[in-house]
């Protein structure tokens, strides 16, 4: 069942309309951060009503994208005649639901503390996570290597090596990237109770207000924050690096 005819999931020449519109749109829109001084990153300094509370926030912008390309991955193919798909498209199916389970679900849920994020953050947000995962859900499900001599031909002289290289690379690039937001979590937890500790103080002495500040910002200086400021990014990047070599033409859903 369709949700959008011949769109959701979309039909080969809607998927290639789609997959041009986003290979074009998003390194023009990611150019104009050298025009602007704006720099959100995600959140919200100000108070608006359009803020949304930041773990429900963060939650249903990142959940569209998993759940589309598996929406995808179970429908398209049937549509288009394919009984059953080669184990490699499930396998790269397998790793973006598990960077989204964790990036969705687990993040959130582990945040100390999430500032508000504005719903025009959050709607941009949704947009990114319904494109990425149609160009990247359609390409697996149904428009890339569908038979074992497409992914031979596909992969080229690295073969299955090759496939398993990305596969660890994109392993790596997960567990540290969990450990790099870790530090990150720590640096919260221990500033939350040392703020707790003087609120406790200051309310035995009876003054019910602390004196704390309710944020804190420390640059942590273990791992990669040693050499970078934003390690738990690359780490992403070295995720989807990992996705990339497991199959070159995949790189087209992009």
């Amino acid at each position: 069942m369709s949700l959008i005819e011949g769109w959701l999931p979309p039909t080969r020449e809607n998927w290639e309309t789609i997959t041009t519109v986003w290979q074009l749109s998003w390194p023009v829109f990611g150019s104009l951060q050298y025009v602007i001084n704006w720099y959100g990153m995600g959140k919200t300094s100000v108070t608006s009503r359009l803020n949304i509370p930041g773990r429900l926030a963060w939650f249903l912008m990142e959940i569209p994208g998993v759940t589309t390309l598996l929406y995808i991955m179970n429908t398209l193919p049937r549509q288009v005649g394919i009984d059953d798909l080669p184990w490699q498209n499930k396998v790269l199916a397998g790793l973006f639901t598990i960077h989204y389970a964790y990036r969705a679900v687990l993040f959130p849920i582990l945040q100390p503390s999430m500032s508000p994020i504005h719903v025009v953050v959050a709607s941009s947000a949704v947009l990114f996570q319904l494109m990425n995962a149609t160009c990247l859900g359609s390409y697996l499900a149904a428009y890339g290597p569908t038979t074992a001599s497409a992914w031979d031909s596909a992969l080229g002289r690295g073969g299955i090596a090759q496939f398993a290289a990305g596969i660890a690379v994109f392993y790596v690039g997960l567990t540290l990237n969990y450990f790099h937001d870790e530090e990150l979590r720590d640096i919260r937890r221990t500033e939350q109770r040392r703020q707790a500790k003087i609120a406790k103080q200051q309310k035995l002495k009876g003054n019910e207000k602390a004196n704390g500040v309710d944020k804190h910002y420390r640059l942590p200086d273990t791992m990669l924050f040693r050499y970078m400021l934003y390690p738990h990014y690359f780490c992403e990047w070295v995720e989807w690096f990992g996705f990339w070599m497991a199959s070159p033409t995949v790189s087209y859903g992009f």
